[in-house]
């Protein structure tokens, strides 16, 4: 899915991309997010100075992206939405591919109200 660089949704798309790629690879790099998106490494380079600017992430000298704690907290918090949200689709019967797509969707507008209460309708659900 390619982000809108203009939008706070995409802060946190990169901020999880970061975090995915951060688990897997270890270790983070612009070009590593441009693959993950597949978009130009200079896309990314205009995001990655947004999120500087806000202090989200550090970049060191050979361009290792490091998140932040307040980069960190966002990244996390929408990557569980992210993984809660695409549990839920599969178990309803939607396709791996297509609950993955609407996860993505979602996670950055359903109200924590709202996602809490499907974590509760899950948790009842799995201990049945």
């Amino acid at each position: 899915m390619r982000p809108d660089i203009k939008s706070e949704k995409t802060a946190e798309d990169y901020l999880e991309a970061m975090l995915i790629i951060k688990k897997k690879n270890g270790e983070v790099r612009s070009i590593d997010v441009a693959r993950y998106f597949g978009i130009t490494k200079p896309s990314v380079t205009y995001t990655t100075k947004r999120l500087r600017e806000k202090g989200y992430i550090i970049m060191d000298k050979d361009n290792y992206i490091t998140i932040t704690e307040s980069g960190l907290k966002i990244a996390e918090k929408i990557y569980t939405r992210h993984k809660t949200l695409t549990d839920l689709f599969v178990r309803l019967g939607v396709p791996e591919d297509i609950a993955e797509k609407d996860a993505c969707k979602i996670e950055h507008d359903i109200s924590p109200e709202t996602f809490d209460a499907l974590c509760d309708l899950l948790k009842t659900c799995t201990s049945d």
